[in-house]
């Protein structure tokens, strides 16, 4: 089964070391308003076994603008729009959309998504220190969220570096970042999605 999750909208500028992680992602939404980076994904069972790996490239846009592109093992891409958002999947040659604002939710994109409220939806909690990385948690307020808690560290000068997301179902999916370019100038174009001819088109 395919494992993905519309994880958005991630990565952090450097900031400073003194900063903690809560103060560093705050930060991180005020002034940074596009982002690109290379990005692996790996999905663990409840005993710790890899279940699932992934690897790609991901750039975004706030507010509400990104395109994920997972390029390995599957070919997938994901994209919002600003009002809706987009999975396709070639080799099921298959184009999911809805909402995006449904898509999202209580969901860790809405973390960095678009509105600074960050602490209207989720609860933020200091996580310490370790390996010479901040860690918080997220833990969501609403009941719509797919994850129990979300986990984010961050290194001084790479900014967010790993994402943690854990589900109701005991399985952690873990996100890492690499080659970040904060601030870069994107084509429009890369957040408009076109369903490709003779592509099975299911909305919600």
């Amino acid at each position: 089964m395919k494992h993905v999750f519309a994880v958005v909208m991630l990565l952090l500028m450097p900031l400073t070391a003194q900063a903690g992680a809560i103060e560093k992602l705050k930060t991180f939404i005020s002034a940074t308003r596009s982002a690109q980076a290379n990005f692996t994904q790996e999905v663990l069972d409840q005993n710790g076994k890899r279940i699932q790996s992934a690897s790609g490239v991901m750039q975004f846009q706030r507010p509400g603008k990104f395109r994920w592109t997972y390029q390995k093992p599957y070919e997938q891409i994901i994209v919002g729009d600003g009002a809706k958002f987009w999975l396709y999947d070639k080799d099921l040659n298959q184009v999911s959309v809805k909402k995006l604002d449904a898509a999202l939710g209580s969901s860790p994109a809405a973390l960095l998504a678009g509105s600074n409220e960050i602490e209207r939806g989720f609860t933020l909690k200091e996580n310490g220190n370790r390996d010479g990385l901040d860690w918080l948690q997220a833990t969501p307020k609403g009941s719509d969220s797919s994850f129990s808690a979300v986990y984010m560290a961050f290194d001084a000068q790479a900014g967010l570096v790993v994402m943690e997301l854990n589900d109701a179902f005991g399985h952690k999916t873990v996100l890492r970042f690499s080659g970040m370019q904060a601030n870069p100038k994107l084509a429009a174009g890369q957040f408009k999605f076109t369903p490709p001819v003779g592509a099975d088109v299911v909305s919600d």
